[in-house]
């Protein structure tokens, strides 16, 4: 199953494509984009003044603030994929809490479907 981008994983896409300096097409087959939506990403990361265009060597450029950008979406993945190692972690703590109470009703023959323990 394909998995899905966000709006921040192809904007961080396209600053790390033109970190170097890149066209429009090269952009567009980097991420994967149709050219529709480059032109929709592109337009937004230039008005917020993440890329800049250079008129030089005809192609777009990561801005100073594209490059703060980077590096606070590098921090912002790394925190995302700790918090979701522990979150897996947890979930197998939980399930195997659940595997001894499930466990603990099957194997307990005394226990009858229904009764409380204060009966």
């Amino acid at each position: 199953m394909a998995k899905y981008r966000n709006r921040l994983q192809i904007i961080a896409e396209i600053l790390e494509i033109v970190r170097d300096g890149a066209k429009k097409t090269h952009i567009m087959y980097k991420a994967n984009l149709s050219y529709k939506l480059l032109c929709r990403y592109l337009n937004e990361v230039l008005d917020c003044g993440l890329v800049r265009v250079d008129r030089k060597e005809d192609c777009y450029v990561v801005a100073p603030k594209g490059e703060k950008f980077l590096k606070r979406f590098d921090a912002y993945q790394e925190l995302r994929e700790r918090v979701n190692n522990e979150l897996s972690e947890v979930n197998k703590k939980r399930s195997l809490l659940e595997q001894m109470y499930t466990n603990s009703q099957v194997g307990n023959p005394s226990r009858k479907k229904g009764s409380t323990r204060n009966s």
